[in-house]
């Protein structure tokens, strides 16, 4: 797109009179959407604050920073983490938001305490708190648990919620969530009235429960049951990508002078700006014909956001294509998350090996502990091509095991201060889309010289041990190695080798096998190591570690059009928890050795513990419904977790639900150097609960693991030190985090993308639901066949009525059902949490959505004695 005219100055394109968000003015604001505002000097947004104001202020306590949260549902609600780890502090509207995006390390300075949030008391339909960037619906638990983060890492998946508004929403009828700005700009007040009306759907009966206790002055109130709010003073660093998709439309005045130069463009994350763009950006015809762009999707820049302009401006960087369509939508969230996805460069490509078919050189071999002729293997997904890991179990003469985990040596590739390592460490991480992967090395790496595939002679750093069979450690060696894998198995192979140990598999049930060691040796390793793994693992629990297993979404799809077929839930079996064990084995050992050696230079991974306030909050939704759950360490937690709950469906199914609720006080693990953290505690992996661990054993797809690869080398003095200070390994730590967490999202995205496709092309779906959070006038389901969450709201049901309560803490909905014969009566129905429901997922008019729909219950009288199983009262306990 040509971009020339791109830089607009937003005071000649005018501001709604009102100063509504720019994303939707209000409606009495439309009509002046192209007025020229020449003349005019009033603005909306405060100046920013000097850097040297700012640097003053926060080191005198006055300000704080941090990462800024827009929660993706209500988009005038913003947050940053409180430094005390109680609760978030809160950023009311988007005049207090002063321009910031999503992502964003802000500067914020507190407001009076007589402009706090009140928290309403029953808490029945507030919203008190926002999530981090997984959509977690902040409102979701209704009175149980208010939601300040959603955060997590392998240990703890972010949770993933699509709350259900009306996608009209993004053009005319989003009035309900604006906030009124001009009234506001001088003092920012919070109206928590209108907060209220915020929280809710229109045209649904209002109940008595609605209506809480009514505070003036929070001055008056104690601090439980105030939130801190604040406004934005200066952006430090602006992590988001200033990127965004959308639509383009025309103006709505065509006899302005704006109309001629300018269109506008209305992103789909309702947390960015409409955006002027120049008109010379969009298609030639889009004046003429622009019913014919109304679904096409563009990517637009964002350059520019004045302080008098309530919208921002920018340039159309390109069309991607129809709205709904997979490649289109997975370029635009590619885009908006800032991968880079472009092709290597002939610069980075030049940095490969030339002369192929590439060959181990003898000087190589000689630096290193031939391992070529030992029984090693990989185990990985079937569709796995990029290789890290391989393992070998040998039995040794006094009944002991020689057990080796045997990681792709992509630093002897990827040398400091070349264009590949920087493209490397710019990129951080590879990133996993539902139909294919955007690699962080050129696919030469990744997948032929780095990747440990059979039978082909590959260089290695390896971590080898002399373990009892119960998993005790006699004996640890690391070092440079190089090896042939003999054979590449899927986790369905090992699995069927610890499923059936006696039976033995013929060629035909295996991938090829390496002449050199038989079907048996490779059988009777993978059973050693799965019984070692067992032991490891128990002892891993028995020690308090804690593993939040959450439900992963896996699509099958069609070889030919790439669009899904089917989706199942994956399942994570024997063969998985055998790779994982010897995984975090080899991560833990390698983090004690690189920290011995460089204790200013280690690159480590820590994970906090809970927030305390989240963590309070979870305590007292279980007291409420009667569970007796252990929160005093991450142990006693996996413990309640794994002891609590039967085996039948109802239990199994609260246990999902719980586990969702669990993840979300789990902060992010987070890499560090250990020279910027002089307390040592704070190294401490909360969720292994080990006091080192480091990321080591997948660098074709992870830069922190070159790095560790490049300190571990170090360490057993086969290179010389590397020469980075501590403050540019905590630079490039902090990146390896900002894209570790950008990654997630678009692969959580991905898989939200295909799952909307699945049930536009193959719904309605049917499927059993649990309740997990209950409101006024909706309530959340966790659907247990895909394990997705959604809010079902009371008025578009066919009830005659429904009734908000409390029973005790505990609260309520009941629907009374209309009859379907003019004869029947109402059909009554409880839903409380941890109810078990039937819902039908249909695609909704957008080109992505898709709503839940409860299905009428069947009456009593009706319903076959085999129908009326068992279904606890949660408040009894399990």
């Amino acid at each position: 797109m040509n971009n020339s005219d791109s830089r607009i100055n937003p005071r000649q394109l005018g501001t709604p009179r009102g100063g509504s968000y720019a994303a939707v003015p209000t409606s009495g604001d439309r009509k002046n959407l192209n007025k020229p505002t020449r003349g005019r000097k009033k603005s909306i947004f405060e100046a920013y604050m000097s850097k040297e104001d700012v640097s003053a202020g926060l080191k005198r306590g006055e300000l704080i920073q941090g990462p800024l949260r827009i929660n993706p549902k209500k988009y005038h609600e913003a947050f940053i983490p409180s430094p005390d780890g109680t609760r978030d502090i809160f950023i009311d509207g988007v005049v207090a938001r002063n321009r910031a995006l999503n992502g964003d390390i802000v500067v914020v300075k507190l407001l009076p305490r007589d402009q706090w949030k009140v928290i309403k008391p029953d808490g029945s339909d507030k919203e008190t708190e926002v999530t981090h960037e997984s959509d977690v619906s902040e409102d979701m638990l209704g009175t149980c648990i208010p939601q300040e983060t959603a955060k997590g890492d392998a240990q703890s998946p972010d949770v993933i919620i699509e709350a259900q508004f009306d996608d009209n929403d993004a053009e005319h009828g989003q009035d309900h969530l604006q906030d009124i700005l001009t009234d506001d700009i001088k003092k920012l007040s919070l109206d928590t009235g209108e907060k209220g009306k915020a929280a809710g759907v229109t045209g649904v009966p209002r109940t008595k429960q609605d209506d809480g206790p009514k505070v003036s002055d929070p001055r008056l109130l104690q601090d439980e049951f105030l939130q801190r709010t604040a406004k934005v003073v200066y952006i430090l660093e602006k992590k988001h990508s200033r990127a965004a998709t959308g639509f383009i439309k025309l103006l709505a005045d065509r006899n302005s002078e704006l109309f001629k130069r300018c269109a506008m463009f209305s992103p789909m994350d309702h947390r960015v700006p409409r955006v002027y763009v120049p008109l010379a950006d969009c298609p030639p015809d889009f004046v003429t014909k622009p019913e014919t762009y109304s679904q096409m999707l563009f990517i637009c820049r964002i350059v520019d956001w004045k302080e008098d302009s309530n919208f921002a401006s920018g340039y159309l960087c390109k069309s991607l294509g129809q709205a709904g369509e997979i490649e289109p939508e997975s370029e635009g969230i590619l885009t908006e998350y800032g991968v880079d996805f472009s092709d290597f460069s002939p610069e980075v490509l030049e940095c490969l090996p030339q002369n192929l078919p590439w060959v181990i050189s003898p000087e190589e071999l000689a630096k290193r502990r031939d391992l070529r002729k030992e029984c090693i293997f990989t185990i990985d997904p079937s569709t796995a091509r990029d290789l890290d890991d391989a393992l070998s179990c040998k039995q040794l003469p006094d009944g002991n095991l020689e057990v080796g985990v045997h990681i792709a040596d992509v630093s002897y590739f990827v040398l400091e201060e070349t264009a590949l390592d920087k493209v490397a460490s710019e990129r951080a991480t590879s990133v996993y889309l539902v139909q294919k992967v955007i690699p962080m090395l050129p696919r030469l790496l990744c997948e032929e010289l780095c990747s440990l595939n059979p039978m082909r002679d590959r260089l290695t750093f390896s971590v080898m041990w002399k373990l009892t069979p119960e998993g005790k450690i006699l004996d640890e060696w690391f070092g440079r190695t190089v090896i042939c894998s003999c054979v590449k198995l899927s986790y369905d192979h090992a699995q069927s080798m610890i499923d059936s140990p006696g039976k033995v598999l013929s060629p035909e049930e295996l991938p090829p096998v390496s002449p050199q060691h038989s079907i048996a040796e490779i059988q009777e390793a993978v059973l050693n190591l799965h019984r070692v793994a067992q032991n490891l693992r128990k002892q891993r629990f028995t020690e308090g570690a804690l593993h939040l297993d959450q439900m992963k979404l896996s699509f099958t799809l069609d070889q030919e059009s790439g669009m899904p077929q089917g989706c199942y839930i994956y399942q994570y079996r024997d063969s998985n928890k055998l790779v994982e064990e010897f995984m975090l084995l080899a991560n833990m050992a390698v983090a004690h050795q690189i920290y011995r050696s460089f204790p200013e230079q280690a690159f480590l991974r820590r994970h906090p513990p809970p927030q305390t306030k989240l963590l309070k909050d979870l305590m007292d939704f279980c007291n409420q419904v009667g569970l007796n759950i252990d929160f005093s360490s991450a142990g006693t937690l996996h413990k309640s977790l794994s002891e609590t709950f039967g085996a039948d469906q109802y239990s199994r199914a609260r246990k999902e639900v719980l586990t969702y609720m669990f993840s979300r006080p789990m902060q992010m693990a987070l890499y560090f150097c250990t020279g910027v953290l002089e307390d040592e505690t704070l190294f401490q992996h909360y969720a292994l609960n080990v006091p080192f661990y480091t990321h080591f054993t997948s660098p074709i797809r992870r830069y922190a693991d070159i790095i560790v690869h490049r300190l571990l080398s170090a360490s057993l003095g086969a290179r010389s030190p590397i020469m980075m200070e501590k403050e540019a390994i905590q630079k490039q730590a902090d990146h390896c985090n900002d894209r570790k967490m950008a990654s997630k999202r678009v692969q959580e995205l991905s898989a939200d993308l295909f799952f909307s496709i699945f049930v536009r092309e193959c719904g309605p779906l049917e499927s059993e639901a649990m309740v997990m959070g209950v409101l006024s006038k909706a309530f959340d389901v966790l659907v247990l066949k895909f394990g997705v969450q959604k809010r079902i709201y009371c008025n578009a049901l066919p009830l005659v009525d429904f009734r908000f309560q409390k029973a005790g803490k505990k609260p309520e909905l009941t629907l009374l059902w209309q009859p379907e014969e003019l004869e029947e009566e109402s059909v009554p129905q409880v839903i409380t949490i941890f109810t078990l429901v039937e819902v039908v997922l249909t695609a909704d008019g957008g080109p992505l959505k898709y709503s839940a729909l409860l299905k009428r219950p069947i009456p009593v009288c009706l319903l076959h004695p085999s129908h009326l199983g068992p279904q606890p009262d949660p408040a009894q306990g399990p």
